[in-house]
C-alpha cells in the first residue's frame, strides 16, 4: 500500500494503543458519545494567551474535518494528501511524529466546496473503523494500518452520497459496526466488526444525513437512534426493525449534531432556523411511540453538539452559546462571546471552540455565564474550526486542516 504523501512513513509496533485507558478518547465525542471526558484535576482557569502549547505537528495532517480519536500515545484522524483520502496514526510522545498513514481511497466527492473527510475513526482494541466521505467503510489494523476489509456503503448497500459527503463515525458496539448508508435498502446497518460481513439492515427509507448513531434502551429495549435525513429514527439493536421517528429537529439542509439519551428521553436538535426536543420513548402496544415533551427553539444546534451535565444542557444555537434546563426545556442563559461553537464538558468546565474566532473555557453552571479563559489557536486555516476539540490524558488536542495542535490542561502540569 502505498502511503498517502512523500513524507517518510515509520511502520511502526503500536501495541500499547490497544489497551485503552480511563482518559482515552477513542472515537467521535468520546468514550460514550455525549462529548463528556471523565477527566479531573484540569485548569479551572487559563492564564492570558491560553493553556501551554506542548507541540505542533511536524508534518501536515492534510485537509479535512475529522476529528483526533486519541489511544495510548497515538492519536488516529484523516485527511486528503496528495489527492488520497486516508487515515493517519501520530504518536503524541513524539510531538505528533507520524507512525503511519494509509490510503483508502482517491478523493472523488469535492464535499461541495468543503474538501476532506469528516469522520473521527473509532478505535475497538486493536483495530480501526472510519467513513471516508464517499462511503469508503474500513477496518485497518491500529499496529500498521494495514486495511482487513472494506465496503462501499454506496454499490453494497444503495446508500446516497450527501450534498456534503459522509460525515459519520462508526459505531462500535459489542460484535457489531454501525453506520448509516441511508436510503430504502440499508437506511442503517450492522455488520460483523471482526470480519465486515452484514448482519442487518434497517430500511427505514431516510436519507443519510450527517449525525452518528447512538446507542439507549428505553423501556428496556436497546435501540439504536440516530438524526438521519428527515429525522430522528430509532430501531431495534437486534435486528433493526424501525420502532419510532421524531421529524420535529430536522431540516432539509443538513441535520448534524449527535443526539444525547438519557433514561427513556432522547434530545436532538438541527440548525437552519429549526430548533430542538426532547421526547420520551414509551412501549405502545406492539410498538414505540416519542411522546415531545418541548420544543425549543433556542437550541438551533448546526455543528457544535451540545453536552447533558446535571440535568442542563449547554450547546450553541447559532451563534449563542446556551443553557437550558432539560427537563422542562427553559432557557436558563445566553452568551454569544464564544461564536458558533462546538462544545466538551470535562471536569466542570466547558471547553469551546469558535468555527471563526477563539476557544474559550467556560464555567458549566446554570446560574450563569462564567468566562475562565480565551485565546486565539495559532495558525489557523482560515477554514471553518469544525473538529470538535479532543481531551486525552490531561492534553487537549486542537485540529485544523493540516494543523495539529497540542496543549497541556493539565492542573500544574
Amino acid at each position: 500500500m502505498k502511503p498517502i504523501c512523500r513524507l517518510p512513513i515509520v511502520v511502526a509496533c503500536v501495541a500499547a494503543a490497544s489497551i485503552t485507558f480511563a482518559d482515552d478518547w477513542p472515537g467521535w465525542r468520546g468514550p460514550n458519545r455525549d462529548g463528556i471526558s471523565q477527566e479531573t484535576g484540569l485548569l479551572k482557569e487559563w492564564p492570558e494567551g491560553g493553556p501551554r502549547l506542548l507541540w505542533k505537528a511536524p508534518q501536515p495532517v492534510g485537509e479535512g474535518f475529522s476529528g483526533p480519536a486519541v489511544v495510548g500515545k497515538i492519536l488516529y484522524t484523516m485527511g486528503d494528501i496528495n489527492k488520497q483520502e486516508g487515515v493517519l496514526a501520530l504518536d503524541i510522545s513524539k510531538q505528533g511524529r507520524m507512525v503511519w498513514a494509509t490510503p483508502i481511497g482517491p478523493v472523488r466527492h469535492t464535499g461541495s466546496g468543503y474538501p476532506g473527510p469528516r469522520a473521527t475513526p473509532t478505535i475497538d482494541g486493536d483495530k480501526l473503523y472510519t467513513l471516508g466521505i464517499n462511503g469508503d467503510l474500513v477496518c485497518l489494523s491500529t499496529k500498521n494500518g494495514k486495511i482487513l476489509w472494506r465496503h462501499d456503503l454506496v454499490r453494497e448497500f444503495g446508500g446516497g452520497i450527501p450534498q456534503w459527503g459522509y460525515s459519520e463515525s462508526p459505531l462500535i458496539d459489542g460484535p457489531l459496526v454501525l453506520c448509516t448508508p441511508g436510503g430504502q435498502k440499508a437506511t442503517i446497518v450492522a455488520l460483523q466488526k471482526t470480519t465486515g460481513k452484514p448482519v442487518w439492515a434497517a430500511p427505514v427509507g431516510d436519507p443519510a444525513g450527517y449525525s452518528s448513531i447512538i446507542k439507549t434502551s428505553p423501556a428496556k429495549t436497546p435501540q439504536y437512534v440516530t438524526l438521519a435525513g428527515k429525522g430522528i429514527i430509532g430501531v431495534d439493536a437486534k435486528d433493526g426493525k424501525f420502532l419510532w421517528r421524531y421529524d420535529r429537529p430536522a431540516n432539509g439542509t443538513a441535520n448534524i449534531s449527535t443526539c444525547v439519551a438519557l433514561g427513556q428521553t432522547v434530545f436532538g436538535a438541527s440548525g437552519y432556523g429549526t430548533g430542538g426536543g426532547m421526547v420520551v420513548v414509551k412501549k405502545e402496544g406492539d410498538g414505540f411511540k416519542a411522546q415531545e415533551m418541548y420544543f425549543t427553539r433556542e437550541m438551533r444546534n448546526h455543528h457544535g453538539g451540545f453536552v447533558l451535565v446535571d440535568m442542563h444542557l449547554y450547546g450553541c444555537d447559532e451563534g449563542t452559546l446556551t443553557c437550558i434546563d432539560y427537563k422542562t426545556g427553559k432557557t436558563k442563559w445566553r452568551d454569544n462571546s464564544c461564536g458558533k461553537a462546538s462544545v466538551l464538558w470535562a471536569d466542570g468546565m466547558l471547553f469551546c471552540r469558535s468555527e471563526r474566532g477563539p476557544i474559550s473555557l467556560v464555567e458549566a453552571t446554570p446560574e450563569g455565564f462564567k468566562l475562565k479563559g480565551r485565546f486565539n489557536q495559532p495558525d489557523r486555516s482560515g477554514r471553518e474550526a469544525w473538529p470538535h476539540l479532543v481531551i486525552a490524558n490531561g492534553q487537549m488536542f486542537v485540529r485544523d486542516q493540516d494543523v495539529l495542535l497540542c496543549y497541556d490542561v493539565k492542573s500544574g502540569g
